[in-house]
């Protein structure tokens, strides 16, 4: 069995309270956990406070662990995420 070459995966991303959707360049074997904060870095801090809790993403509605690559969350180019903050 063969593994597929990494791809870069282009997302729709808006992270928590923000108002702005952006375009985030991504690679297909990044985790999730990676993918969060890769959108975090565009705006956390930025134009919303940053918060020291976890960041969880929501891809389809579904919450997804952020151990999994993006590959494996079956994200595919173009497709929308949102991240938050995990407030108990």
């Amino acid at each position: 069995m063969t593994t597929a070459e990494p791809q870069l995966v282009p997302l729709n991303a808006i992270f928590a309270e923000d108002f702005v959707q952006i375009l985030v360049p991504i690679m297909s074997d990044n985790t999730i956990g990676e993918l969060a904060d890769a959108i975090a870095h565009h705006t956390e801090g930025r134009r919303v406070p940053k918060k020291d809790l976890p960041k969880v993403v929501f891809h389809e509605g579904k919450r997804l662990d952020p151990s999994i690559t993006v590959a494996e969350a079956g994200i595919g180019p173009l497709d929308h995420v949102r991240v938050e903050y995990e407030e108990s």
